[in-house]
This record gives structure tokens, sequence and C-alpha cells, in this order.
């Protein structure tokens, strides 16, 4: 008897009109719509109706001046995803939320509202977010420093699981004849958090959702993201631009869980995975270069500019980047991670700025790859066998005809290989990733 294969997970990364920086420019996509419930709505039903994981919605603080040219204001995520919860049934609802410019007594009570209007479907994709630029707009000067961010972040966490766990499961009563509604006294627990960064009493003042607590998700993939991934997080969304640099970071995440005694299975890593989709190798790489036409050389200087906190207008397009003139990477606020990943491409192959624009236009540094579904398949299969990825945080080029054929074509041969699955199993978030629902402890009362 043969051994079942292992299922990978998929997530849609749902973004305005996809994940090519100038798709908006392409002639299949509505720009319009940039913020119109409905059409999301049929996104995510589209999703559903292919049995995937879960959507997943990023967030920013800040309006930079890419404004300009790609479509990047849009609606608020949370708002968003509550609606979605009335339009979709079982696929899991993913929202990002920065630990650096939130508070954790607010967060925790809209996750446990999410995870109860979604019957047991939410996730929380945790950012420390980015720039001098993001802190202006709440207050402060300067955005605080890699190292506090994440001690911050950890911290949250903790506060956040206090709270979520400070009502027991059995709280509420409900008896009528005796007129308790809950066990006040026994069942509800404030927390009486005093931290470097927070203070807070509790408890919650909503009962203990159908999860226990959101899916936890970490999206950083810099030494202390991939450190606190390994000690807090469930799910991991990372960019990995090759075969070999995805089983290096899955090794290392995984290696990492030992010391904080957790299984491998309870962390699932899912890199992003953008791929353009043919019925035939020609019409796949004729859709690739449709896209890369639409590149904008403006753009992709304010998205570089702003990734090497450096001003690369100033030097020649067609000359290679001067990373000897770049910030040590110790002195970057924002994107370790992929500062790293863009270095390292630029040493290996000596790109030019131009080069690098047009190399990382179609989804930012995350694996990109165009085929026809066979092939595809078989690139999403050995990074599961190799132990790349235990899925994929899926990236189409434009929205909903790059999704439409990835769901159509790939998916179908997925499920004929027995990769993927047919239909949902279970109803919450946690059925679909394998994960188990947090217990809760009770929190002694002071």
């Amino acid at each position: 008897m043969s051994t079942p294969k292992r299922q990978m997970h998929l997530n849609l990364f749902m973004l305005s009109t996809g994940h090519h920086e100038t798709s908006w420019r392409h002639p299949a996509t509505t720009p319009e719509l940039a913020t119109d419930i409905r059409y999301y709505t049929k996104l995510a039903q589209m999703a559903e109706g292919a049995k995937l994981d879960s959507l997943f919605l990023a967030d920013a603080l800040v309006l930079t001046p890419a404004i300009k040219y790609k479509v990047t204001a849009g609606l608020e995520p949370f708002t968003m995803l509550s609606a979605l919860a009335m339009g979709t049934k079982r696929i899991g609802l993913i929202g990002t939320v920065s630990t650096t410019y939130s508070e954790p007594y607010n967060v925790a009570r809209m996750f446990a509202s999410l995870d109860h209007i979604s019957g047991g479907r939410a996730g929380w994709n945790s950012v420390t977010s980015v720039g001098d630029v993001t802190a202006v707009n709440f207050g402060i000067d300067q955005h605080p420093k890699h190292e506090e961010r994440y001690e911050r972040a950890k911290e949250f966490l903790d506060v956040l699981k206090g709270l979520w766990d400070s009502w027991d499961d059995d709280a509420i009563v409900a008896n009528k004849e005796t007129g308790i509604y809950t066990d006040y006294d026994n069942k509800i627990h404030p927390i009486h958090h005093q931290g470097k960064h927070f203070t807070v009493r509790g408890p919650l003042n909503i009962c203990r959702s159908p999860q226990g607590y959101p899916v936890l998700i970490q999206a950083g993939s810099s030494e202390a993201g991939k450190d606190l991934a390994a000690e807090t997080a469930e799910v991991i969304f990372t960019a990995q631009d090759t075969l070999e640099h995805g089983i290096r970071f899955y090794a290392d995440v995984k290696q990492r869980m030992q010391k904080y005694g957790r299984s491998r299975e309870d962390l699932k890593i899912l890199p992003g995975f953008s791929p353009i989709v043919g019925v035939t190798e020609a019409e796949a790489l004729e859709k690739k270069e449709q896209l890369t036409q639409l590149a904008s050389i403006e753009l992709g200087l304010v998205r570089l500019s702003n990734l090497f906190e450096t001003n690369l207008s100033q030097y020649p397009l067609d000359s290679p980047l001067p990373l000897d003139e770049l910030p040590s990477i110790d002195k970057i606020k924002g994107q370790k991670a992929r500062f790293q990943m863009f270095s390292e491409m630029v040493r290996k192959d000596n790109l030019t700025i131009r080069q690098l624009i047009l190399h990382t236009t179609s989804a930012r540094g995350h694996y990109t790859v165009a085929g026809t579904p066979e092939y595809i398949a078989d690139v999403m299969e050995e990074w599961l066998v190799k132990e790349a990825a235990d899925g994929f945080n899926v990236m189409p080029s434009y929205f909903p005809g790059g999704f439409e054929d990835f769901i159509s074509l790939v998916v179908p041969e997925l499920q004929r290989r027995g990769l993927f699955r047919t239909e949902y199993t279970g109803r919450t978030l946690r059925d679909h990733l394998g994960l188990k629902r947090p217990l809760g402890k009770v929190v002694q009362p002071v």
C-alpha cells in the first residue's frame, strides 16, 4: 500500500489588480474597482470554490509616492475581511495588523470578533511596519529600531494570548432561572500584564472565540523575524527567490523550533509564488512578456529607493547597483531580509539598476514562474517534496484573469496528483491547516 502524498496548503494573497506592480495597466484588469467590495467578494468566492485554505490581505499605514504609478490605496483590511466573512463560508480570512502602531487590547477584540463573525476562520498576520514615513503618521519622528520592534512584537503577542485566554470556554452559563449569565468569579480572569511596552489589566470584553484564538501568521524573514516565528508563529509568509534559498530557509526555521519545544508540524511555511499560466509554454511566455512591457522604470526606482533607503535616481540606470554606497544591513530600518535578498541578486549577476527593477517587477522578489499547468505543478511539487515549502502564498500577476488561470488549470493538476484537497474536510482555518486549537489557560488573579 503506497504512502499518501503530503498535501500542500494554498493561500491567496489578494491585492487590488494583482502582484505585477503595474498590473492595473493590463487590459483585463479593472483598477476602478479597487475600493469595490463586490470585486473582492467575487475573488474570495473563486478562491473558496477552488478549496484554497485561506486568503490574505496585506496592509500599509502610509501613502508613498508610488501612488503616482500604481494602485496602492485601498480598503482597510479588517473592515474588508468582516464583509468577506459574510460572502464566504469556509475559506480562512487573514488580515495584517501592525504591532508597532496598534494596541493589544483593541487588536485582541478585533480578531476575536472576526473569528466569531466568520465561524472560526480568522488569522492574524503580524508585522512591525517599515520606515520613518510611517512613524510620522503616528506622532513620532523616527521608526523604532529593528530589535526594539521585535521585542515589542513578542510582548504584544503575549498580551494578546492572555486576553484571548481570559475567558474559559465554558464561562457563559446563561441560566435564565438563576439570572446568572457568566461564571464571572471563576471563569473570567484579568491578566494583570505589566511589561516594558504594555500595561494591560484585562479581561477581554468578548468571550473566547471558536478557534480559541486566530491562526498566528508572521511575515518577517530577518534573523529576529525567523526567531520570533519559530517561537510563536503557526504560518510564515516569506519571499524566497530560488529553490535553494527556500530549502535553506525552511530547514533554518524548522530547526529553530526545537529550542522552543515545538513540533515541526506546528508551523507551516508558505513562500510567495507568482505563477503565469499558459495552455502552452509559448502562451505563458507571451503573457509574461505582455506584463514586462507594462513595467514602469520610474515606479521601480521609487520601490528600490525605499527598500535600499537610498535615492537611486542619482545613479545611471544601466550601471551596476552601487552596493558599496548603500547602508549596511544593520542600519536598515525597514525590510532587512528583502534588502539582503536583492543585494545578493545584484552581487551574483552584477545587475544594473534597470535590470533589477525589471527582474523584480512581477512580484517584488517573490518566486515567479511562467509555463504550462503541468510545469508549474512540477515546480510546486518539487518545492514541497524537497522541503522548501509546506505550501504557497499564491500571488497572481493580475486579477481576475491570472488567478482564474491558476485555479482552472493548475489546481486541478495538483488535485490529480493527490497534492491538494478536492473538498474541505473541516470548517475552521485551523482545520484546513491541520493546527491544534489552543486549550487556553487559567490566569490566576493577583
